[in-house]
């Protein structure tokens, strides 16, 4: 289901939900996505209609030990990248995240034998969205196909309702196509597609 952002205002029960808009996806990092940084344009109108409203933002970030197991050197798919406090893994400069209660940092992947494509998974993501009254999530980041798509299907499998921000978010494609056929499965997870 598509809708445009006229049809949802903003209402007490939203949050924001940046899925990993962090230096090593955006071009020139060691794992970029192509045109990963025209999301932060959009992302940041919706940062400052969240903030205008006082309405919770959650930032997720993939925040890696050097020897993490998805790592090619320990046989797998991807090459180092969101190490612990190197510059790869801060979040985009461009970001206009602001401080104070309403933002929430999220750090995940943090074990080095477990992958965590999904914000949710190994962290305290569901407790604080639960904290914060959360009941429909507004969801952008990086990777479409990846961790984007497994947050937004873990996000409605925990029974939120969740807006896909669909002008901010990039595919990896791995394989052609890869992007497509992620949205299609958030659609199908319950996700609705907001266009701009």
């Amino acid at each position: 289901m598509t809708v445009s952002s006229e049809a949802i205002p903003l209402q007490t029960g939203d949050a924001l939900v940046l899925v990993d808009v962090q230096n090593d996806f955006l071009p020139g990092g060691s794992l970029a996505v192509p045109e990963g940084d025209q999301i932060l344009e959009p992302i940041n109108r919706w940062l400052a209609r969240f903030s205008a409203a006082r309405l919770p933002v959650f930032a997720t970030r993939d925040w890696h030990p050097p020897e993490h197991c998805s790592f090619a050197a320990r046989g797998g798919p991807w090459p180092p990248h969101c190490v612990a406090g190197t510059r790869g893994a801060q979040f985009a400069p461009g970001l206009q995240l602001r401080g104070g209660s309403r933002l929430t940092v999220i750090d995940k992947g943090t074990d080095p034998d477990a992958d965590a494509y999904s914000g949710f998974q190994g962290t305290d993501l569901h407790t604080r969205l639960q904290g914060a009254a959360a009941r429909r999530l507004f969801v952008g980041g990086l990777a479409t196909d990846y961790c984007v798509l497994n947050t937004v299907t873990d996000a409605c499998r925990l029974g939120y309702e969740v807006v896909l921000l669909e002008s901010a978010i990039r595919p990896v494609e791995v394989h052609p196509g890869d992007g497509a056929r992620a949205t299609a499965a958030m659609i199908q997870a319950g996700a609705r597609v907001l266009k701009e």
